[in-house]
Formats: C-alpha cells, sequence, structure tokens
C-alpha cells in the first residue's frame, strides 16, 4: 500500500486496540493538535484525508493538549489515550511540560512533534535549533528525559519498528509514560510502500501478571505478624481496577486503607475501613495510624514525598510490603518487593493471609479516629463568610458532585485541601494531578476527563494562578461540544505558596496579584471566561453557590463559576503532618531564625527505612 509517513501513521494508529479482561477497546480516541510548519503538511493533511477512525481535535496550546490526552488516558485507566501532534520548533518544546507530567503520572501519551528536514538541503530552516556539535540534534532531543521511549524517523523505512516499539511501551503499565517520535517535515511527507501487515487490527493486550509464589509466601509470612497493619492505596488500584480486591482484602482481615493523592477514591468515602488521605495533605486518623502501624502494606503507591510526609509519617520500626507493577516502586522504603498486578496481588494475599485478622480494638480505634476527623470536616464544609471559605467551595462542590461526579483540579492550595476534605463516591470520582502539580492543568485536564468520560459530570476547581497560566482551553470546550463546570476560585494571587514562604522566613514575596503600588489589579477573570464563550455566574454567598452549581449542572454548555476567596484564610483543619522545604540557616529577620530552629527539630523525625523487611 503506497502512502506517506504521515499517511501510514494515522492509518497505523486508527488499527490499535488495547484488551484486558477479555474487553477491547481502541487505544487511541483520536488526535489532538495545532498545525503550522512541520506537520501540516504531513499529519494535517493525512487527517483531512483520511477515512480512518481517528477523530482530530483543535487544541489552544500545546502543552494543555499533552494534559488533556494524560486525563484522558487517567480516566481511562490507561488502556486508552489521546495522540498529539504540533508542528517544530516552539510548538514541541512547549509539549515537554506535559510529557514530563505523564511520564512522572505513569500516563501513556503519544507525542509526534514535527521535526527539522532529515535531508537538511535548506538548513537551517524556521526555528531550527543549530548546534555546532551536530548537524542531527534538533529541539526534540530535550524530549529524551521526560520520554519513556523516543526515536526521529528519519527514513520510511525505520517507521514500523518505530510504531511497534512505541505501542508496547504505551500499553505496558510497568513502562508507561510519553512516548515521543519525532517526524521530520520532509519525511512526514514521503511516499513508501509499505506492507498490507502493518495497517491490521492489532490488539494488545495489557497484562495482569500474578505475584511469584515465593515473594508471595513471604509477604504473607510478614503481613501476619502484623498487629496493627495499614494499606496505602496508590494509583495503581484505580488504574488497575482493583478497587474490589482492595474492599475484600480490607474487609476479610480488618485493615483499615490509608489513601494517595492518585489513590483517593479507592475506598468510598463512609466505608468502615476508610481513613482518607494520609501524608502531608493527609487526615489526622490516616496520619495517626500511620505513626503507629507495624507493616505497612503499599499498593500501587510510588510512595511521594507527601505520601510519606517526607519520611517522617511512619514509625522508624515500621515494614513495608510494597504490590506494585514495576519492581521500580516494589523497592522503595526497602519494602518486601511483591511485583505484580494489583488486582491479582491482593486476590492471591486474600488467600494467603486466610484466619488472620487486626484485634477488634484497632479497628475501633480506626473508626473512631476517623469518626473525629469527619466532625471536623463538616465544620470545615459549614463555614459561612463573605469572601466564601475555600473550604465551603470545596463542600459546595462535593454535595453537587453526587455520585456520578469528577473533580478534577492540579495546583495551589486547593489539592492539598481536596485530599484532605473531598468525600470520593468511588474510582474516577477525584482526579487530582499531584505528580507533576502542573499550574494550567485543571481546564485542559477537564477537557480530557469529559472527552473519555461524557456520562460524568466534570467539575473543574481551578485557582486565579492556574486560570491565568492556562484559560485558553475553555475555547477548546465550547468548540468541541465538551461541557465542563469550572469553579474559578480567585484569591488574587498564591495562597498556599503564601503561608509556605512566610512559614520559611521569605515574607510572602511574589504571592499577591497587585498592582505596583500596591493596589489591586483591575482585572476581571469573570469577564474573561465570558469573552472566551463560557456562560459566568458570580455567586457572592454559600447559597449562592450552590444554586449556581445546580444551575451549571443542569445546563448543558460549559460554565464558569467565579468565587472570592481570601489568600490569607486557612480554615482547613491540619494534618498534623509535615513536608520538608529547606529553611535558610542564616538571615536578617528573628523569624528566618525561629522558622531554622523549627525544621531542624523536624528534620530529626525523618527516617531512611533502610531495616530488612523480614
Amino acid at each position: 500500500m503506497r502512502l506517506t509517513v504521515a499517511q501510514a501513521v494515522v492509518r497505523f494508529l486508527a488499527h490499535q486496540w488495547s484488551e484486558r479482561d477479555g474487553v477491547e477497546r481502541r487505544f487511541f480516541g483520536g488526535c489532538v493538535g495545532i498545525f503550522g510548519h512541520g506537520n501540516v503538511a504531513g499529519l494535517g493533511q493525512a487527517l483531512a484525508t483520511s477515512t480512518e477512525d481517528l477523530p482530530y481535535h483543535l487544541s489552544r496550546n500545546e502543552q494543555a493538549m499533552v494534559h488533556t490526552a494524560a486525563a484522558y488516558a487517567r480516566a481511562g485507566n490507561r488502556l486508552t489515550t489521546l495522540a498529539c501532534t504540533t508542528s517544530i520548533g516552539p510548538g514541541a518544546t512547549n509539549m515537554i511540560t506535559g510529557a514530563a507530567g505523564a511520564t512522572i503520572n505513569r500516563l501513556p501519551v503519544l507525542l509526534l512533534p514535527g521535526d527539522i528536514f532529515s535531508t537538511r538541503v535548506a538548513s537551517p530552516v524556521l526555528q531550527e535549533l543549530e548546534d555546532q556539535r551536530s548537524y542531527d540534534i534538533s529541539v526534540n532531543d530535550c524530549f529524551k528525559p521526560v520520554s519513556r521511549f523516543w526515536d526521529r524517523i528519519n527514513r520510511p523505512e525505520q517507521l514500523p519498528s518505530a510504531l511497534l516499539a512505541a505501542m508496547r511501551v504505551l500499553t505496558d503499565p510497568a513502562e508507561t509514560g510519553a512516548v515521543t517520535l519525532a517526524l521530520p517535515q520532509d519525511v512526514q511527507a514521503e511516499a513508501f510502500d509499505w506492507p498490507d501487515e502493518l495497517f491490521a487490527d492489532r490488539v494488545w493486550h495489557i497484562p495482569r501478571p500474578r505475584p511469584e509464589r515465593a515473594a508471595l509466601a513471604r509477604a504473607a509470612e510478614l503481613i501476619r505478624t502484623a498487629e496493627r497493619p495499614l494499606i496505602v492505596a496508590g494509583g495503581g488500584v484505580i488504574y488497575g481496577e482493583a478497587t474490589d480486591q482492595l474492599r475484600v482484602f480490607a474487609e476479610a482481615h480488618g485493615v483499615p486503607v490509608a489513601e494517595t493523592q492518585a489513590g483517593k477514591g479507592a475506598l468510598p468515602h463512609g466505608h468502615p475501613l476508610a481513613l482518607g488521605a494520609v501524608g502531608a495533605t493527609g487526615t489526622t486518623a490516616a496520619n495517626a495510624l500511620a505513626r503507629e502501624s507495624d507493616v505497612i502494606i503499599g499498593v500501587g503507591t510510588r510512595y511521594s514525598d507527601f505520601t510519606t510526609a517526607s519520611r517522617t509519617i511512619f514509625a522508624p520500626s515500621a515494614r513495608f510490603v510494597n504490590l506494585n507493577i514495576t519492581g521500580f516502586d516494589a523497592a522503595k522504603l526497602s519494602g518486601l518487593q511483591l511485583v505484580a498486578d494489583a488486582r491479582e496481588g491482593l486476590a492471591d494475599l486474600t488467600e494467603a493471609c486466610a484466619g488472620w485478622g487486626t484485634p477488634t480494638a484497632y479497628r475501633e480505634r480506626a473508626a473512631e479516629l476517623t469518626r473525629v476527623w469527619d466532625s471536623a470536616v463538616d465544620q470545615a464544609y459549614a463555614l459561612e463568610g463573605t469572601p466564601i471559605p475555600q473550604s465551603a467551595v470545596i463542600g459546595a462542590v462535593n454535595a453537587a458532585a453526587g455520585d456520578d461526579g469528577v473533580v478534577v483540579c492540579a495546583a495551589g492550595s486547593m489539592p492539598g485541601d481536596l485530599h484532605k476534605l473531598w468525600r470520593p463516591s468511588g474510582p474516577g470520582a477525584y482526579h487530582v494531578e499531584y505528580g507533576y502539580s502542573c499550574m494550567g492543568y485543571e481546564i485542559a485536564g477537564g477537557l480530557g476527563v469529559k472527552m473519555a468520560r461524557p456520562e460524568r459530570e466534570v467539575f473543574v476547581l481551578v485557582g486565579d494562578g492556574s486560570y491565568l497560566m492556562m484559560a485558553q482551553e475553555l475555547v477548546t470546550a465550547v468548540s468541541e461540544g465538551v461541557k465542563l463546570v469550572v469553579v474559578l476560585v480567585d484569591n488574587s494571587g498564591f495562597a498556599s505558596i503564601g503561608r509556605l514562604s512566610e512559614s520559611v522566613g521569605a515574607e510572602r514575596l511574589g504571592t499577591a496579584y497587585q498592582r505596583h503600588d500596591g493596589g489591586p489589579l483591575p482585572v476581571d477573570l469573570a469577564a474573561n471566561a465570558a469573552s472566551l464563550g463560557a456562560t459566568v455566574l458570580r455567586p457572592e454567598t454559600v447559597a449562592d453557590l450552590r444554586k449556581a452549581l445546580d444551575d451549571a449542572r443542569s445546563a448543558t454548555e460549559t460554565t464558569v463559576i467565579y468565587v472570592r476567596t481570601d489568600r490569607m484564610a486557612d480554615d482547613v483543619p491540619s494534618s498534623e503532618a509535615w513536608w520538608d522545604v529547606p529553611v535558610a540557616q542564616v538571615g536578617t529577620t528573628s523569624a528566618t531564625y525561629a522558622a531554622r530552629e523549627t525544621y531542624e527539630a523536624s528534620k530529626r523525625s525523618q527516617r531512611p527505612h533502610l531495616a530488612p523487611p523480614g
């Protein structure tokens, strides 16, 4: 079959399928992109004339399109994704931040940046980076550190092996992340006679590996010695669709469950063994048990510093059993490694630990700690005032989301508050990007969630800082007819970094949005959202906010609810945990020296967790 390289790429992608548990689905739900010099004559022409099932969606920002693809993949439990195409030069490098986020969060996205001429006949071309060391370097080499697989297609003959390698990585739950195929613009337009087999439907079977028998026996032996065990459920529980098996294991053996940001919703709020969030932004219930637990069973978690409270939350003598699809994560904190799929590993552990359970008093203590925390959340949700307290905003959105809603957030003070306060109805109801904590992810990510799960109501919580970085995907939502409910929280600055800045003696420098003379900025973010095509509501009270959320939920178009809050307020109960942010050893104020003294005291509680698990 004679096609150009770009036409071959489009045809190949349209015939890729993933399968898990007997269910097949198209792996690529479409292609998002922005055309320009470097891809319009190649992939642009191919997509415009293709009869294959690969819908094209016009984005407004290249970084945003990768966020959309990553959110789409996460909402689809990594079984499907979107491809992203850009021009060469700045169009390509704009994707690097999104690529880093996808790889850090273990989410499959395919990046197809245009590249300089392979033939070099007109070099240097527009937007070409000239490097005196080699003519074979372009800006696309910047993708190498943030990609799980990277290749440049300099000849048509190289394409089949590169495409197959890309799919291998994208569909491997232990290896997945961003995959980059750099496509020189002249090669994209070059025709070649391709074997028909390249374009046959190809099904990539997503494995569910079971744990090695000896490792399972060692893990069960260690767990059965525990009197105060704790499960830390991470994103792998959600992606592996292992929530039912997690519940079975927890109930069978009476083990309380704490959740990371990516694992939130692994057990629904209200389950008697659900402790909620753990770590620096955790609940007092989960963190209290973490400090007391003798065995930590980590399932699908990569143990970020927020989860471990910078390695201060777990007891020095705690031992770890780490069930993870990747050996890299299973080996962390000197844990006993159980490399397996989360669902299959939990099923085997449930059987291997038959007859063992935690003492009744331990379960009762977990339940009582959770009741105390729930009472604190009730109080935070019930706050009133003008401007509206941020905790009350979260409570109102939580109520409006109901059982079918999804909350999307990424950076600022809200992710931490959401981790503590949000009461998830189950898996998929909570979508906070906190592996990279990338400002600007929120609206673009909400777009990806809604595209992947159109039957669910998507509530995007975005602060003014993130909104000002990347608001333009509202236009994409409007143009694509993708309905979002965006709650735009404006506190005229950076609340979380402001508090952090003050705590380390930096005096809140650069954390307020204001004029050069100290006055308020004459900026109307609500009017800006309306100018981008969204319906805008401006509630002034909590009652107004609840009505606005009801109206937005029943609407058919994207609605932005503009809410003023106070960045100086701190109305969320403390997690009673720590996060390691270094403080200057010397300074000019007493506040700096006091902060350093507190910091050094907290550092003394950090643990290396190097003891063997046995």
